[in-house]
């Protein structure tokens, strides 16, 4: 298996990724029915953001915090969300890609979560 390389490699893990997590019986209502998410336009967003946040691009603006304290504010977000979250971001990666750039998605997957749980007051 190759390691993720490109803003394509990318684009089409987060395919993969959000095919698993629209379904899930765990969170996937929180993309359906709670934020009714535009597909669409949200998977060049991530792109962008994963893109940003492991080959240092820019291209990403949005305040990631804000948005899921926005989607907090709609449906409580809990620890197990982000868990469950993490498990199938961590099971897409390892199902296509292995190498550096793919561990360091998966530590970096670990670190936004975090961030984002405490600023939600989860770890006060």
């Amino acid at each position: 298996m190759k390691d993720i390389q490109t803003k394509e490699d990318l684009a089409f893990l987060m395919k993969e990724f959000y095919s698993k997590m629209l379904v899930d019986e765990t969170i996937g209502y929180i993309f359906t029915e709670v934020a009714k998410l535009d597909l669409e336009k949200h998977l060049p967003m991530l792109t962008n953001f994963w893109n940003n946040a492991l080959f240092h691009t820019g291209g990403y603006k949005n305040n990631v915090v804000q948005i899921h304290k926005d989607l907090n504010g709609l449906e409580t977000l809990t620890r197990e969300h982000f868990k469950r979250w993490q498990e199938l971001l961590g099971e897409t990666i390892d199902g296509n890609f292995k190498g550096e750039i793919a561990d360091k998605m998966k530590l970096r997957a670990s670190q936004v979560g975090m961030t984002i749980q405490a600023k939600l007051g989860h770890y006060n």
